[in-house]
């Protein structure tokens, strides 16, 4: 029995639910949404919980307006709310006829877009937020601060916890299986899972990289536009992150095309074969690893700044920016104590006017490397 470890969405939601008729809770399966609302489920004194992936609890339901009628003074959890997409036209009825705040908490793993009709039926009743895996925060703050076996399991619960490497990379070979063979089918997607794994474990070794659907498609044997629906697929099941280029105003030939992330660096491990630390010390993919675990952290710590990455044609780039009004900041990722920097890096501070940045580093404390640079552990921009 794992020991529970804290969400930082927990108090928000809580917060939500005394705002909104209902509030959806949205992640990846398998990334602790479920323990999350049965703590919060508990802690009311009114309330039912249903798992949409049981038959018995599918029967409760099967005439929604009937039997929710009868727990109008309860709050009502139904969680994988992308089984039944058709439910939200009866939830917009049953919210007109009483409006009140805090009656439903719904749980899914796929995106709003995703699930069907939930953005225009509810508009203006429903608080839509992401639970991601495990971040370095939450695991810091349950004294858990080995940043090494977070960023070399990844932050779902089950594997981040596991007893052992070998039973955390079991749990992420059959995670990564099931999503494939059950989770993608269930969404309504035909898509054969051989193919999307493959595509997936192409992806996972471009991590980093900016991405060229020709060329994945000529690999796989489908056209570029099928690649980029697959793409999305992935990218709204929140296994897969693409990050926009910088649109400034700048006099310069920008990368136009998006960079491509696996998510939770445990998940990009196993696509890999990597198992160990050992193993990631002297993968190739090492330091886009880094990058990637950092990054994942930082944009999830700050939901309202929209981020981008910085590249030109000549090879000027910043790994990414994240920007809200007139503010930005600019960060570098670099998987070494004692990081360099290149005559590019300075040069995209100057093209965006960006005063200060911050190179995400695994050090202990940070230190300037410039008058406007300075190296940081990650820690100090998730808290």
């Amino acid at each position: 029995m794992h020991t529970y470890i804290s969400r930082k969405i927990e108090s928000d939601v809580q917060k939500n639910l005394k705002d909104f008729p209902v509030v959806a809770i949205l992640g990846p399966r398998q990334c602790g949404k479920s323990t999350l609302a049965k703590r919060i489920v508990s802690s009311r004194k009114k309330s039912v919980y249903l798992d949409l992936e049981l038959e018995s609890d599918l029967r409760k339901i099967k005439d929604p307006e009937l039997f929710l009628s009868g727990h109008e003074d309860k709050l009502v959890c139904m969680n994988e709310i992308q089984r039944m997409p058709d439910l939200f036209t009866s939830l917009r009825g049953i919210i007109d006829r009483k409006r009140k705040n805090g009656r439903f908490l719904i749980l899914g793993s796929a995106s709003r877009d995703l699930i069907r009709q939930s953005s225009e039926t509810l508009a203006g009743r429903i608080c839509f937020m992401e639970l991601t895996p495990f971040l370095f925060s939450e695991v810091s703050n349950a004294g858990k601060s080995d940043v090494m076996k977070l960023w070399s399991r990844g932050g779902f619960p089950e594997s981040f916890l596991s007893k052992s490497n070998q039973s955390s990379a079991t749990w992420r070979e059959s995670f990564i299986r099931t999503f494939l063979e059950r989770d993608i089918p269930q969404l309504g997607f035909n898509i054969p899972a051989q193919i999307l794994r493959r595509l997936w474990t192409m992806l996972a070794h471009s991590h980093g990289q900016v991405l060229n659907s020709s060329r994945l498609g000529e690999a796989i044997g489908v056209s570029h536009t099928t690649i980029r629906s697959y793409l999305e697929i992935l990218e709204q099941t929140f296994m897969l992150r693409l990050i926009q280029p910088f649109h400034a105003n700048v006099k310069k030939r920008i990368i136009k095309s998006s960079k491509v992330y696996v998510r939770d660096s445990g998940i990009l491990h196993a696509l890999l074969g990597i198992e160990n630390k050992n193993d990631l010390f002297g993968h190739p993919v090492f330091g886009c690893s880094w990058e990637g675990f950092a990054l994942e952290n930082i944009i999830s710590a700050h939901p309202m700044h929209s981020p981008y990455f910085y590249r030109t044609s000549s090879g000027v780039e910043i790994d990414l920016v994240l920007e809200r009004g007139i503010k930005r900041i600019a960060f570098e990722c670099k998987a070494s104590k004692s990081p360099t920097l290149s005559k590019g890096f300075y040069q995209a501070l100057k093209d965006l006017s960006i005063d200060r940045a911050y190179v995400i580093s695994p050090v202990d404390e940070q230190y300037p490397i410039k008058k406007s640079v300075i190296v940081a552990p990650l820690h100090m921009f998730i808290t």
